[in-house]
């Protein structure tokens, strides 16, 4: 059988893109991880090619995708991973964090989609999976635009399972629940309130979401990206699944009143002594 070629977007060391490309080429795929930065991609142990790629710019997803095509011949799976989070209170949040956030976990869902489809379309068959989370389907505080961006991101993803489905192309999305990574690491530096923030008292639990995906009972990345990859590379791949800490009881979140989940979660990441 002809191994098949698999991109990959957001692969710095220490993520989730990172341990998706060593399951992938541990399951004899030809991998291209790409991220802005090569650097960023230092310790791959297997065989993974690695691209520098802003998936924030047209260009650059176009040049990279085409220069696949052409040493390959075609793309068989595209995994949209890249993603940053954008913790503060909505009412703090520069537009310009906003937009940032859309851009990497919104937008460039679309914009690599838009490169790597019209070569899957005329093989009709492929694969796109896009990487959300259960904050996009439950928004929780203090992380509102991530929440938002992710909610916009599994829209996009369901409606290209619809609009693909005609041309053999299929569509994943998975929604991972707390997995350990570095993604919060990437924002605690910079993390901070305004001066005349009206939620100065509310710093600590700011703060603590942050960090939450990164609690002891988060799924290890490694072991999440191979029950991905298992699934993504099975005869008959789901169109959704979700994983990790916390994500069946906001599978159960949707059964129960929306103002009850509200107070649950403003009960667990809002309300404190003071």
């Amino acid at each position: 059988m002809l191994r098949q070629v698999v991109l990959v977007t957001g692969c710095s060391k220490g993520g989730i893109g990172f341990h998706l490309c060593k399951r992938f080429a541990e399951r004899g795929c030809i991998v291209y991880a790409t991220s802005r930065r090569l650097e960023t991609m230092d310790g791959f142990k297997h065989s993974v090619e690695k691209r520098a790629m802003d998936v924030t710019s047209d260009d650059d997803v176009k040049l990279v995708v085409q220069s696949i095509l052409e040493e390959q011949g075609k793309i068989d799976i595209v995994v949209n991973n890249a993603g940053i989070l954008a913790i503060g209170p909505l009412l703090d949040v520069s537009l310009d964090q906003a937009r940032k956030a859309f851009e990497i976990d919104t937008f460039s869902i679309l914009r690599v989609a838009q490169a790597v489809a019209p070569s899957m379309v005329e093989r009709k068959q492929g694969l796109i999976v896009n990487i959300g989370s259960i904050s996009g389907n439950i928004p929780t505080p203090w992380n509102g635009i991530y929440c938002a961006a992710k909610a916009a991101a599994h829209a996009l993803s369901d409606t290209l399972t619809m609009e693909c489905k005609p041309f053999g192309v299929k569509v994943i999305l998975v929604a991972p629940g707390c997995i350990k990574s570095n993604i919060s690491a990437n924002q605690a530096a910079t993390l901070k309130l305004s001066p005349t923030s009206i939620y100065k008292p509310y710093f600590d639990r700011v703060y603590e979401r942050l960090h939450i995906s990164q609690a002891k009972e988060s799924m290890p990345t490694d072991e999440f990206a191979r029950r991905v990859v298992a699934k993504v590379l099975s005869p008959n791949p789901p169109t959704y699944m979700s994983l990790g800490a916390n994500s069946r009881i906001f599978a159960f979140f949707h059964c129960l009143p929306r103002w009850l989940v509200f107070w649950i979660l403003r009960w667990k990441l809002v309300w404190r002594k003071t």
